[in-house]
């Protein structure tokens, strides 16, 4: 077991790197010069070539281009990831310290919801499948799985804070602002995680135990919870582990549209003032945070599960 969690960590790091080296040739790739970019912003009046090269000195932009990576790459372990064009008295781990909180309220919010509501309800739509309330959550499920993220929070900012005014239609700070967006975020993964525990328990409902289980008499209420919904949770605990990197990285939209002001306002804001810096780090964090909790919840699910434990034993 120790050799095969010894694997899986080794195996991580040259995908780290791909994804650092992925990050840093985009940004680069962008046609704009970061020294201008970064002399626009700093509101210079005249940009000079002689300015222009002072800055590319200054931001280690003449050095080739390999040796920039290396370079990035030892700052960012250790923890320095530059200086932000849009506010050069800033660091890009500030504004990232910053905005990460109210990013992880929001992402932490809306997983307590999805698991609080999909786990019920998809229990109860596989213990009455095909029932009037099966049919009325399989639709429901497939319409909110339709709609964008955007469209759901515009329609419930309309219909909850304009006409029945409860709640406030943007901002942050308190309980208030934060019901809107994390509903709006949970909205999809909620209905992923019905259909996925409906058919995880309907596929377990087939399987010999729960025969077995029947013919020696034990309480159905038992069977349901011990047997049938406990081994159809192996693939949920996965699918929420990958989840979590995806809440963090899928707030960006719902942030700019509630005006939440997390890790995706800064985001958007940085694209469109061309802060380079803060962007490369913002993709380059998203990356690790998949590969570290895919990392983590493959190694508890080959430790929690006895076959797999024999397999990578």
């Amino acid at each position: 077991m120790k050799q095969y969690i010894m694997k899986r960590i080794l195996l991580t790091i040259p995908l780290l790197i791909c994804i650092s080296f992925v990050c840093f040739v985009f940004i680069n790739l962008i046609p704009s010069d970061p020294a201008e970019v970064a002399l626009r912003v700093r509101q210079v009046p005249v940009i000079t070539d002689e300015a222009i090269t002072e800055v590319r000195e200054e931001l280690g932009l003449d050095k080739p281009y390999m040796i920039r990576y290396v370079s990035w790459v030892a700052d960012c372990l250790r923890g320095d990831f530059g200086i932000s064009y849009t506010n050069p008295s800033r660091t890009v781990a500030g504004e990232l310290a910053r905005c990460l909180p109210a990013t992880l309220q929001l992402a932490g919010a809306s997983l307590v919801l999805v698991i609080l509501l999909s786990l019920p309800i998809g229990f109860l739509c596989a213990v009455y499948r095909n029932s009037w309330f099966d049919k009325i959550i399989r639709m429901l499920v497939f319409m909110t799985t339709a709609m964008p993220a955007y469209w759901i929070g515009l329609l419930l900012m309309w219909l909850v804070a304009i006409k029945l005014d409860l709640l406030p239609t943007s901002g942050g700070g308190t309980f208030s602002h934060l019901i809107l967006p994390a509903v709006t975020v949970s909205f999809t993964y909620i209905s992923t995680y019905i259909r996925l525990i409906r058919n995880n328990m309907l596929e377990n409902m087939k399987q010999d135990y729960v025969l077995y289980a029947n013919v020696r008499g034990i309480p159905q209420k038992k069977i349901l919870i011990g047997h049938i919904l406990r081994n159809s949770l192996h693939t949920c605990f996965v699918a929420i582990g990958m989840s979590i990197p995806q809440l963090i990285a899928g707030t960006i939209v719902v942030e700019n549209v509630f005006a939440w002001p997390g890790l995706g306002t800064l985001c958007i804001t940085s694209i469109f003032n061309r802060d380079y810096p803060v962007i490369q780090t913002y993709v380059l964090l998203i990356g690790v945070l998949f590969v570290v909790f895919n990392l983590i919840f493959d190694i508890l699910q080959t430790v929690a599960d006895p076959r797999l434990r024999k397999e990578a034993s």
